[in-house]
């Protein structure tokens, strides 16, 4: 890799989505609930710092090698076609190197944490690999994609409690719930030049169904948010908190009424504001 080239940079940089932190975010929220569940809202300075770190890292990696296997691809779609790979600004060989220094940077972090973690981060690392590859085989990619960003759900609570007890797995279930939702949001955006060119996701799978598909998603998701919140006993404010999250789905719902792409979009940033409306239902509940 060229690293002393400012176009290189950029191109980069593009790769890593670093213009782009919203899935940055959406990987990071539920990380932040599983922390401060495992944590009862004290978590380990160190272990917060890794995490958010590692989120920022595997997340870019997970881009890069997303451009990768959509190489051949993103130049057909209009949202994709000006990425650094379709329009030559950035070589395979250079995101494929990229990718590894980024996983490198992740898993040394990982090294300073208990055994158990660095057992899963095996998975995760796996996960983050194959998922890119899932819209080619299967019309349930989004399905993948939650798992890989749930992943680092046992990931965090294991390196503060250096155990999994049954709660990880409901936050990890409510997770992919969420991402397959905002995620689909997201796929229809491009669900045009997607059945063009063959590729598979769950906005193709759902058609006209999509919006319901959708709704039943965020209400389950939240149904175990609730859930979640009777088996650890929260107080009020986690419930509150919930409440915000119900408008922010029916708001979503509201805006992709047309199936606009612009307007799904939009609903699809917004899910921002879901995983954050959660954590601060629960940084809020340990502060009582």
């Amino acid at each position: 890799m060229n690293f002393f080239n400012r176009e290189k940079y950029q191109a980069y940089a593009q790769l890593m989505r670093i213009d782009k932190p919203i899935g940055t975010l959406l990987l990071l929220w539920p990380t932040l609930w599983a922390l401060w569940i495992a944590a009862q809202g004290v978590p380990d300075l160190s272990v917060l710092l890794v995490f958010s770190t590692g989120v920022f890292l595997m997340r870019s990696a997970g881009c890069v090698i997303n451009d990768f296997a959509d190489r051949k691809i993103d130049g057909f779609v209009e949202r994709t076609r000006h990425r650094p790979l379709p329009s030559g600004r950035a070589t395979s060989s250079e995101a494929i190197k990229l990718f590894l220094v980024l996983a490198m940077l992740s898993f040394l972090l990982v090294l300073t944490q208990n055994g158990l973690t660095i057992q899963l981060s095996f998975v995760g690392l796996l996960l983050a690999f194959a998922y890119p590859f899932m819209k080619r085989f299967t019309y349930l990619p989004q399905f993948f994609l939650g798992i890989a960003f749930s992943w680092a759900i046992p990931m965090a609570y294991a390196a503060q409690a250096n155990a999994l007890p049954a709660v990880v797995w409901l936050v990890f279930l409510v997770n992919i719930l969420w991402t397959i939702a905002y995620d689909t949001l997201y796929a229809m955006v491009d669900r045009d030049d997607d059945l063009k060119i063959g590729v598979k996701s769950t906005a193709v799978l759902f058609a006209h169904n999509d919006k319901l598909i959708i709704a039943i998603l965020q209400l389950t998701s939240l149904m175990l948010l609730i859930l979640l919140g009777w088996i650890e006993d929260l107080h009020w404010i986690y419930f509150v908190a919930l409440l915000v999250v119900t408008a922010l789905f029916i708001r979503q719902q509201l805006e992709i009424k047309n199936r606009e792409k612009k307007a799904c979009f939009k609903a699809f940033l917004d899910n921002n504001y879901v995983g954050f409306a959660v954590f601060a239902g629960l940084f809020l509940n340990y502060l009582q």
